[in-house]
């Protein structure tokens, strides 16, 4: 039997002819009593002093049992290529979450939003693990935005939630590292998750990014289901120019290009993508570098060994992350005289794999 899926879309179709205001509360603490709801909060920026640094303030994730504790990731790219990587559980004492506005403290790890009268939110970020500590203030450059009304429905009483705090942001701060320690400009991005149920039951695969031009903005997410929920592609596309939002739509096509394999993540990946809307944009991402893959099993004792690789792989398959940095062509129709703009750049986007 296939289980409904309702998607947020304000209408008409799966598109918002309207736009939905986003209220401090949808970037907030969604306080469920489930055992299995989820959320957390996300943070990037790439630096001017050529450094990408992630951050993620964690309720609970998905697939972490039902009484996690709250923890913190931080990932930081640099200019070289290679990463460096943390996390961290608090207990939950040592943790708190607004359901109001963005007020999100884990341990020495936070996240406020900040609403001056008129100005668009702005974001102060601290964390502070082992030698890494960043304190950076994201100063939003376009409206938050969500689609629909944020929330997709499955008949099996699953949610997924998605709002995206800060678009595109201006970035500045400071940054240290081990014993080198700046001041710090970038462009930064951040968004929201939350829901109930299982994921990797419901979730196939799902494609995750976005773009920046001098005067563009596009994000986009592409999430299969798995065959039980219809193997159905929801696919939300937020294109802006300026600051002015000309698409909130999940009308687009999306197609994978040929696939290379990886070993260290044990298994493949598209080698470039394509979005499509005809009419309004393309879009296509050919791969330049896979900045970070991994086999997310091989974290998990026993699970992950090579002793039970052969059990895990024929039930759950080899789930796997990919985060990779492309070369993108991004084609817009002008919507009064038809012409066509388009530009080209670079840009991070990744690949999560469940089956």
């Amino acid at each position: 039997m296939t289980v409904d899926v309702v998607e947020a879309w304000n209408g008409p179709g799966r598109h918002d002819g309207t736009l939905t205001t986003v209220l401090p509360e949808h970037n907030a603490l969604h306080d469920r009593p489930d055992r299995s709801a989820f959320e957390h909060w996300y943070f990037d920026a790439h630096l001017d002093n050529g450094y990408t640094v992630v951050g993620f303030l964690v309720k609970r994730r998905p697939e972490d049992p039902p009484l996690a504790r709250p923890w913190v990731e931080v990932i930081i790219y640099r200019p070289d290529g290679t990463r460096r990587q943390l996390a961290q559980r608090y207990p939950a004492r040592a943790a708190h979450f607004s359901t109001d506005e963005v007020n999100v403290r884990i341990g020495p790890n936070a996240a406020q939003v900040i609403v001056d009268d008129g100005d668009l939110p702005r974001y102060r970020i601290v964390f502070d693990e082992d030698d890494v500590r960043l304190d950076l203030e994201f100063r939003n450059e376009l409206a938050p935005w969500m689609p629909g009304r944020g929330e997709t429905h499955f008949g099996d009483g699953g949610v997924f939630g998605w709002c995206v705090g800060a678009p595109r942001a201006s970035v500045s701060g400071r940054m240290r590292l081990g014993d080198d320690d700046w001041d710090v400009t970038g462009r930064g991005y951040a968004d929201h998750n939350w829901g109930i149920g299982a994921m990797p039951k419901v979730i196939e695969k799902w494609h995750w990014g976005r773009l920046y031009t001098e005067e563009y903005t596009l994000l986009y997410a592409v999430v299969a289901t798995q065959e039980r929920y219809g193997n159905l592609q929801i696919k939300p596309v937020m294109l802006a120019k300026r600051d002015d939002v000309l698409l909130s739509t999940g009308e687009v096509t999306f197609s994978e290009g040929a696939t290379e394999y990886a070993d260290v993540a044990g298994r493949t990946y598209p080698t470039s993508i394509a979005l499509d809307c005809p009419g309004r944009f393309s879009l296509t991402l050919e791969v330049r570098q896979v900045l970070h893959a991994q086999a997310l099993l091989e974290d998990i004792p026993i699970v992950g060994s090579t002793l039970m690789r052969p059990i895990t792989d024929k039930l759950i398959g080899r789930p796997g992350y990919f985060r990779f940095r492309s070369d993108f062509t991004l084609s817009v129709v002008d919507q009064e005289d038809g012409s066509v703009d388009t530009v080209a750049g670079s840009t991070l986007h990744e690949l999560v794999a469940l089956r």
